[in-house]
């Protein structure tokens, strides 16, 4: 009798464990579609790999911006929040750039990390439509800086 009543309780917790798993899974799909939205200022192309990112600015007649960045980085945080956001330096790069944001801890961007020589967080790459740096920064950059980075490397086309 004792071992039925063991089982019985076993089964009620694995039950309402997997209830509790389900739910979490339902919760954290609802945050992913929220996030879906940009919050930025910057229109930021989503892409696994940098080939079709480079293909867009070639066809576009862009150059290519890119933020090897971390989500555990503070300096890269305070970019998302300051800089990604202002709607006058957003106008410069979304009218002259395909900017795209890579995470160097998942995916290709670990591959993209290290093609990049990436040491410091955020590093900031201006390329050409071949893929070729045109300026680099390693660090963060505020709004003045970014917009003398990005008018560089236009000047360097």
């Amino acid at each position: 009798m004792k071992h039925r009543a063991f089982f019985i309780l076993h089964l009620f917790s694995l039950a309402l464990l997997l209830h509790a798993c389900h739910t979490g899974k339902k919760g954290t799909q609802e945050e992913a579609s929220t996030e879906d939205v940009n919050p930025y200022a910057f229109e930021f192309v989503e892409s696994d790999l940098l080939s079709p990112v480079l293909e867009q600015a070639g066809r576009e007649g862009k150059l290519v911006f890119i933020d090897m960045y971390a989500t555990w980085c503070a300096p890269c945080r305070l970019m998302e929040e300051e800089v990604f956001t202002d709607e006058e330096v957003a106008a410069y790069f979304n009218e002259n750039f395909i900017n795209y944001r890579v995470d160097t801890e998942k995916g290709n961007g670990v591959n993209l990390a290290g093609i990049f020589e990436v040491r410091v967080l955020p590093t900031l790459l201006f390329l050409n439509e071949k893929g070729q740096v045109l300026v680099r920064k390693e660090g963060a950059a505020m709004q003045t800086e970014m917009l003398s980075l990005a008018k560089e490397a236009v000047a360097r086309r």
